[in-house]
């Protein structure tokens, strides 16, 4: 019998980014389950007429989601790095905190598929979603490879 793992502390991963850390990215971690926390400043907004956040920055949260689950499920190590990303923006973001969850949908050796949506009040209506590939580093691969 394996022993159980304890779960890494995501959110203080997270907070080693600097670019995470400056878009006010948060993990909620509750058990087996994360979800990330975009907190709403004045400087995420791309559209200052609507107002609505900046399409980079959605972008960017999402990006950060898929990383974050690939992250908490593996453990601790090297963080995912990105292949490609499509994002479908689905309505605008309003200048309220967005909330994040994604779902790895394929996890080889070294690449994973990672779907990741986005919504603010209710998470039946997404904001924006995304899907990934990221490169995974293997067990046995060096570091700083």
């Amino acid at each position: 019998m394996s022993e159980a793992r304890p779960a890494p502390d995501i959110d203080a991963l997270m907070q080693a980014i600097p670019y995470a850390r400056w878009l006010g990215i948060t993990i909620d971690q509750r058990g087996n389950e994360i979800t990330t926390v975009l907190h709403f400043s004045q400087k995420l907004i791309g559209n200052p007429v609507l107002p609505a956040l900046h399409g980079g920055v959605i972008g960017a949260f999402l990006e950060t989601t898929a990383i974050a689950q690939l992250a908490f499920e593996a453990g601790a190590g090297a963080l995912p790095k990105p292949i490609g990303l499509t994002i479908d923006y689905l309505r605008s973001g309003k200048p309220v905190d967005t909330y994040g969850r994604a779902v790895i949908t394929k996890q080889g050796r070294r690449v994973a598929t990672v779907h990741a949506e986005a919504w603010q009040e209710d998470r039946a209506r997404p904001i924006a979603a995304a899907h990934g590939h990221f490169l995974l580093k293997a067990a046995d691969e060096p570091a700083g490879t």
